[in-house]
């Protein structure tokens, strides 16, 4: 398979990390998650982070698909000038991109997975810490208006979703 990028979008507490990390452990990808990024950051002294996490993520990103290696990067993405900065990347090294928003429209299982948390606990040692509920609520996240797959985790299973999300990846666009 040749090298692509795969970005996977949505909300805290979507279920987006959980598919973009199974999905990079099968395909043995680069795994780029804006999180990570933002806390490593942030611990290292920055006052705050906005676009100069996502700036890393598109270096590293071009890095590794420059060296044929399939990459999946997990960001909430929710701007079109984030959407549309990955598309430059993907174009600029002649990769196929596939976007897939994750969203959960079960407002209260979405609400529950926010609040339980517990996968970030590595990055908590610093300064960043996981979104709150309220956070996530009033989050700016932009209508998207390029094409993208779309995957509900609200219901079904996390393994028919990654197989959803794995046929993509195998089948040309």
């Amino acid at each position: 398979m040749p090298p692509m990028l795969i970005v996977f979008s949505g909300l805290p507490g979507s279920g987006k990390s959980t598919l973009a990390l199974g999905l990079a452990t099968y395909l043995n990808a680069v795994y780029l998650r804006l999180d990570t990024i933002e806390a490593a950051l942030l611990n290292a002294g920055l006052p705050s982070v906005g676009v100069e996490g996502y700036a890393v993520a598109y270096a590293l990103a071009a890095d590794a698909l420059r060296l044929g290696q399939t990459v999946v990067a997990d960001c909430v993405n929710p701007l079109p000038v984030t959407r549309e900065a990955w598309q430059a990347v993907a174009r600029e090294h002649s990769s196929r991109i596939l976007d897939v928003e994750v969203i959960c429209s079960d407002v209260h299982e979405h609400r529950r997975r926010v609040e339980t948390r517990q996968a970030d606990e590595g990055n908590w040692a610093g300064r960043w810490q996981p979104p709150t509920w309220e956070a996530v609520a009033r989050h700016d996240y932009a209508e998207w208006t390029s094409p993208r797959t779309v995957i509900d985790t609200a219901s079904g299973e996390k393994a028919e979703q990654l197989v959803r999300v794995l046929r993509l990846v195998t089948v040309p666009l």
